[in-house]
């Protein structure tokens, strides 16, 4: 089963920041006045420190408070971090990476629920999003294809943007000598295609206003927009801009060395 973090790090951080509210108003007042009493009755230096000890729950709830709330103002509406957990997004992004999402980049968004209370910039195409699908409660990255009113048709590993065959330049095929992956270039970000396998989800598609048709870069392993549909503005989590982190498994040592900026 799937951990909704974003739910539990709230409840967690009202539930601390209520601890301690009713601590400051209440508890922490009935403590002095039990300190108070004790001094007046001849109490000793330890009594008097038992009774103006806090409980476990609310000493601890103090102290997560902040932490928690810190946390959770950053990756609502500043960065969040996320790790790769597939395929799809070869060659630009492998699993194992580990990446860093602008949560302001399309707007702020409340927690959890996802509204939009700040008007910021628009997704645009070619941008590397994370979103909820309409049919996973996940989260997913895929890149921006297609906008708002857009035309577009996907029809034997090749791509139609109104119209417009959207050109492929080879960059790169492994192995050499009878290339089983090739790499091509679309606008300025490369896709990944699999030699002698037929064309996946071809189709054809006109974007509706307020949604987005996304595809993943490897385009013959992408369970994307071609075969679950269209991504609700109210879906998108945030925008990809940087690779902070490879890590494989727990059995292998993290690296630095695919640390980049995503285009």
């Amino acid at each position: 089963m799937d951990i909704d973090f974003p739910l539990v790090l709230v409840l967690a951080t009202f539930a601390t920041g209520l601890v301690a509210l009713a601590d400051k108003l209440y508890f922490s007042k009935k403590r002095m006045a039990m300190v108070a009493q004790a001094q007046q009755q001849g109490a000793t230096d330890e009594q008097v420190e038992l009774a103006s000890k806090e409980p476990w729950l609310i000493e601890n709830s103090k102290g997560f408070f902040p932490v928690l709330a810190l946390v959770l103002v950053l990756r609502s509406f500043l960065v969040e971090p996320f790790q790769i957990p597939s395929g799809s997004m070869e060659p630009t992004l492998i699993k194992g990476d580990f990446i860093l999402v602008n949560k302001f980049s399309y707007g702020f968004r409340l927690p959890v629920l996802g509204t939009k209370v700040i008007e910021v910039d628009d997704p645009e195409r070619g941008d590397v999003m994370v979103f909820i699908p309409p049919h996973d409660p996940r989260y997913f990255i895929k890149r921006v294809i297609g906008l708002p009113g857009d035309h577009i048709r996907y029809s034997n590993k090749q791509l139609f943007i109104n119209g417009e065959q959207v050109p492929q330049e080879l960059i790169g095929a492994f192995p050499h000598n009878a290339p089983r992956i090739t790499t091509y270039e679309e606008f300025d970000y490369p896709i990944q295609q699999y030699v002698g396998i037929p064309s996946r989800g071809d189709g054809e598609w006109i974007v509706p206003q307020g949604h987005y048709f996304m595809m993943g870069d490897n385009r013959d392993n992408s369970g994307d927009s071609r075969f679950w549909g269209f991504v609700p503005d109210k879906n998108i989590v945030g925008k990809a801009f940087a690779v902070w982190m490879h890590w494989e498994d727990w059995s292998s040592i993290p690296s630095f060395s695919r640390n980049k900026l995503i285009h």
